[in-house]
């Protein structure tokens, strides 16, 4: 018995294409991440990929993305579930700053350190600000000791992890196919614990918008294959688009 777990990346927010930290802010997908939502749902339909059980964090962008590329598959019929654990990495007193403008303040180095390092986290909001989960309705379900004033890469791996386990793969046991929405940090801790990626080098891992990474995996959860899908011209321009956002210019 193999399973199919396919990833996706959410399409290209409103403030992904202003460059900006955002973390656990909601904001929307833009034109072009609904553009890629799409593309993303016909790539995988073209793929044969035929999820029965879909994930997504609880932010507008991830739950839009897994929308339309379900119309665009015909399967938006399939069953969901939703949690906080497959949220952005937050991004603490960064949320909101511009990354170029960061760059400049804080110097290349210490950025680049905040976004891919795996163990810094930025420094953190204050408890009363309109930045930290606990201020959001959305959450008030959640103890207030769980969620982050910030996050470090780390910090994501623990808390999505036993999410992974206590629920993606318990329906990856159950229907086989399934799908996770989510976004570039929780991702890459879902990466780095299936594909066994050293704390070093996972700091060189982008993920871009809006392409379908599948796995297929044995029963044990080792990786049998695993491989983006689509336009591999379209892949490595959008990796790099990621890759450059910090880069002063």
């Amino acid at each position: 018995m193999t399973f199919e777990l396919v990833i996706l990346r959410h399409g290209e927010s409103t403030w992904n294409a202003k460059n900006l930290f955002t973390g656990w802010t909601d904001v929307d997908l833009s034109e072009k991440g609904r553009e890629e939502a799409a593309a993303a749902g016909m790539v995988m339909m073209d793929n044969r990929i035929e999820p029965m059980m879909l994930h997504t964090s609880v932010l507008t962008r991830s739950v839009k993305t897994a929308n339309i590329a379900l119309e665009a598959m015909d399967r938006c019929w399939i069953p969901v579930r939703r949690h906080w654990r497959l949220n952005e990495r937050h991004y603490g007193d960064l949320q909101g700053k511009n990354k170029h403008e960061s760059t400049g303040i804080y110097g290349a180095e210490q950025v680049k350190t905040w976004r891919r390092g795996y163990s810094t986290p930025p420094p953190p909001v204050a408890p009363d600000d309109p930045r930290h989960p606990a201020n959001d309705p959305r959450y008030h379900h959640v103890p207030t000791s769980a969620l982050p004033a910030t996050e470090c890469l780390a910090d994501v791996v623990s808390r999505m992890l036993p999410y992974f386990y206590d629920t993606i793969v318990a329906d990856l046991y159950l229907y086989r196919s399934v799908l996770v929405v989510a976004h570039g940090n929780s991702l890459r801790a879902l990466v780095k614990h299936l594909e066994n990626i050293s704390d070093r080098d996972i700091e060189g891992l982008d993920i871009p918008t809006g392409v379908p990474r599948r796995y297929i995996l044995e029963e044990s959860l080792e990786i049998k294959e695993v491989g983006y899908l689509g336009d591999p011209k379209r892949i490595e321009e959008a990796t790099r688009a990621v890759a450059a956002q910090t880069t002063v210019g």
